[in-house]
């Protein structure tokens, strides 16, 4: 974690003190999993652009309309997916290992420079450790790019050895349940007793398939990507931990 970062987490977890054995006896969910892109971290913008640059180099202009189209139809797929749909899609030459490699590059490249939490992701994340919950990372990130993202801005510090990108489970990528099943059985929790949280279709589907209660965030300000989330929410000030907690099992 940034010296910044570090400084405003542990003054946001001092005040968020509470007391854990009330909290433990009546939980119904013990933890969280989080998706990093467009819920942890803000970077929609950093892959739209890297999509564009991509095919501006192949000689394609991205129009406004061609852009929404490529936002709806990329969101929540893992690169390779990503990529081997751009490449059908515009009948481009190039073996799909160029495509992934080059559009993994100029996402990183940025990544390094732009990438930023999603606000208000620091005061829930607090909240979660104050309520005791165990929390990890569920992602279709490789593992450079989660790499790039620990750098600048601390994973680890937050989430330990739990984060988990799609390498970790042979580049399953979601809508398969695989990435979240796999961050469950690390974190030593049921599935049924795990929170989503969650931006996209595609990985609402993977943790629904896995049995688990589904946040949806809507931080790419299209609600249609979130119909089969079990709540909906515009940002994490939504969010009543408490009354979530209260379910028994």
């Amino acid at each position: 974690m940034n010296k910044l970062t570090q400084t405003r987490f542990h003054s946001i977890t001092d005040r968020e003190t509470v007391d854990n054995t009330k909290k433990e006896t009546f939980n119904r969910y013990h933890a969280i999993i989080f998706d990093l892109d467009g819920t942890i971290i803000d970077t929609e913008h950093i892959w739209r652009r890297a999509t564009k640059e991509l095919l501006y180099q192949r000689g394609i202009s991205v129009s406004p309309e061609l852009e929404t189209e490529l936002q709806q139809k990329l969101c929540g797929l893992a690169l390779h997916e990503s990529c081997t749909f751009i490449k059908n899609h515009f009948s481009l030459p190039d073996a799909l290992s160029v495509l992934v490699n080059e559009k993994a590059h100029r996402a990183n490249t940025l990544y390094g420079v732009e990438v930023k939490f999603v606000e208000g992701f620091l005061d829930f994340y607090a909240k979660v450790r104050a309520n005791n919950l165990k929390s990890g990372v569920a992602t279709n990130a490789h593992d450079d790019t989660v790499a790039v993202t620990d750098r600048a801005l601390g994973l680890t510090s937050l989430f330990g050895e739990h984060i988990y990108p799609i390498s970790r489970v042979n580049n399953l990528g979601k809508p398969d349940p695989a990435i979240y099943l796999h961050a469950a059985e690390k974190l030593g929790v049921n599935p049924t007793n795990c929170i989503a949280i969650e931006d996209s279709a595609h990985g609402l589907a993977a943790a629904k398939k896995a049995g688990m209660l589904c946040i949806g965030i809507n931080t790419a300000k299209d609600r249609t990507r979130l119909t089969q989330a079990h709540h909906i929410i515009e940002a994490y000030q939504e969010i009543n931990l408490d009354e979530l907690l209260k379910h028994l099992v």
